[in-house]
């Protein structure tokens, strides 16, 4: 939390300050002899949660309504064509520099192409009010795009017609069992009269998302769409059907299901980069051989998203630099299988990525100047001289 406040001060990103803790704290346990154990088994665990959490917290924040689709449908397209163009370009740079294919160069190169909205939005907490919303909408599918992704090209080993049959089909019958999975949570909590509110809401995610794994579903998606529902119960009232099942209960214990779900999210958030900070190495952060890709892949992912940014008709300044690379970057990494990994793509790319990336956005925020945005549309508007 301390570091969380002081941020807004200093202006520095609060993932720069937790990495440097982190590895304060390991400089400072080796100086003193202090035995630790090893903590790496630690690091996917927390990142998968924190994946989970970051998902959810961004669906229930995403709010559908007829006055949000200009801004939704910019930043779906923000979010996901930089991110075809730049695992493009990145697959197609490690398939001639890393002598393999593209399908693996493409693996190793979505990492790179996911906002990191962890780091994202509370990043833009000081800026206009439709540059806060646009960054939560494009972070949050950038996210969930991001996963998707990296999920279908890693395991399939063929892209063909049947591929994207199969993987529509289950997307469908995730959106059903979404729904239904609202509508029985709104059923059960209008007729009990119990003080445990939240353990049914909690439980019947995990519950759907391990079932999602074992019969290889993308869990992901059911989440994000379980939360849309959840966060847009407005919409469904509108329904007399839906009025019948009495969701006033729901929709109040909602509001507090997105406060502690902001809380978890910003503690495992907060704990996943301190044990990242932890287990970095400098010879990690100062490689010089891969300190050029870094700059390269920064650099791409800048240019890449000015021009669509020029395209989409929306303001270059601030939001050109709030694309930091964070949580699941490393997640994805370090989920890439043995047989799929290249070397150019290792541990000291990833930490010189997101560091710069971050750097990138925090000084791009100090330089830019306050302007005041329209709040669908985005066109900036001049204040009147005096």
């Amino acid at each position: 939390m301390a570091i969380d406040v002081s941020s807004t001060f200093t202006k520095i990103p609060s993932v720069i300050l937790l990495l440097l803790l982190g590895w304060t704290v390991r400089q400072a346990s080796s100086f003193f002899q202090i035995q630790v154990p090893n903590l790496n088994s630690l690091l996917p665990v927390l990142g998968t949660i924190g994946l989970i959490l970051i998902v959810l917290e961004g669906a229930l924040d995403l709010e559908l309504d007829k006055t949000k689709i200009p801004i939704i449908r910019k930043s779906f397209l923000v979010a996901l064509i930089p991110m075809l163009i730049l695992g493009i370009v990145l697959a197609l740079s490690f398939r001639y520099f890393g002598q393999t294919s593209f399908k693996i160069g493409l693996v190793n190169a979505i990492p790179f192409c996911v906002i990191s909205s962890a780091i994202a939005i509370p990043s833009v907490r000081n800026l206009s009010a439709f540059d806060k919303e646009f960054t939560i909408y494009e972070s949050s599918l950038s996210d969930v795009f991001g996963v998707l992704f990296f999920n279908f090209i890693a395991l399939n080993n063929y892209i063909t017609a049947d591929v994207f049959g199969h993987f529509a089909l289950q997307l469908l019958a995730l959106i059903l069992v979404s729904f239904a999975a609202v509508l029985g949570l709104t059923f059960l909590l209008s007729r009990i009269k119990h003080p445990v509110i939240f353990s049914p809401i909690i439980l019947l995610v995990i519950l759907f998302y391990a079932v999602s794994k074992v019969y290889e579903l993308p869990g992901l998606i059911f989440i994000i769409i379980f939360g849309l529902f959840l966060g847009n119960l407005n919409e469904l009232k509108r329904f007399k059907w839906f009025e019948r099942l009495r969701p006033e209960k729901l929709e109040k214990e909602v509001v507090k299901f997105k406060e502690i779900t902001f809380e978890a999210t910003f503690l495992i958030r907060a704990l996943f980069f301190l044990l990242f900070g932890f287990l970095m190495e400098a010879r990690e952060i100062l490689n010089l051989d891969s300190m050029p890709w870094a700059f390269a892949i920064v650099a791409t992912i800048i240019i890449i998203r000015w021009i669509t940014l020029k395209i989409s008709k929306l303001h270059i300044s601030p939001l050109l630099f709030v694309s930091p690379r964070g949580l699941i970057t490393i997640l994805l990494f370090l989920t890439i299988l043995p047989g799929q990994s290249i070397p150019i793509v290792n541990k000291s790319l990833i930490i010189q990525t997101i560091i710069l990336s971050v750097l990138a956005m925090m000084i791009g925020l100090m330089l830019s100047k306050k302007e005041e945005v329209a709040p669908i549309t985005g066109d900036l508007i001049s204040e009147p001289s005096i």
